[in-house]
């Protein structure tokens, strides 16, 4: 896939990126490595190795599911500006 000046012209209204024309040229050799890059990616051979969401294996720490009360309502809202039975006051946003 190439990019051309058109394209990089779209690409930079959609992402509402103001780019001066002397730009246009420069970003389209950009855009055009970024996605040799993603070609060449597309031809490693990935088959049978497992998707991970770091380089280093972690395991999340869970808590016990414990059932609670969930807490004293009238502690809760103590600190709060506003409140009205047990419930935080804020001020309207929309009409």
């Amino acid at each position: 896939m190439s990019v051309d000046k058109a394209t990089v012209r779209r690409i930079a209204k959609l992402a509402r990126i103001a780019l001066p024309e002397e730009r246009v040229e420069p970003m389209m050799g950009e855009l055009n490595g970024i996605l040799g890059w993603i070609e060449q990616l597309q031809e490693v051979n990935v088959e049978g190795v497992e998707p991970m969401t770091s380089v280093v294996a972690q395991e999340l720490r869970m808590r016990d599911d414990v059932v609670t009360t969930g807490g004293d309502a009238a502690a809760i809202v103590a600190n709060a500006p506003r409140s009205e039975d047990n419930f935080f006051v804020v001020p309207k946003v929309l009409e």
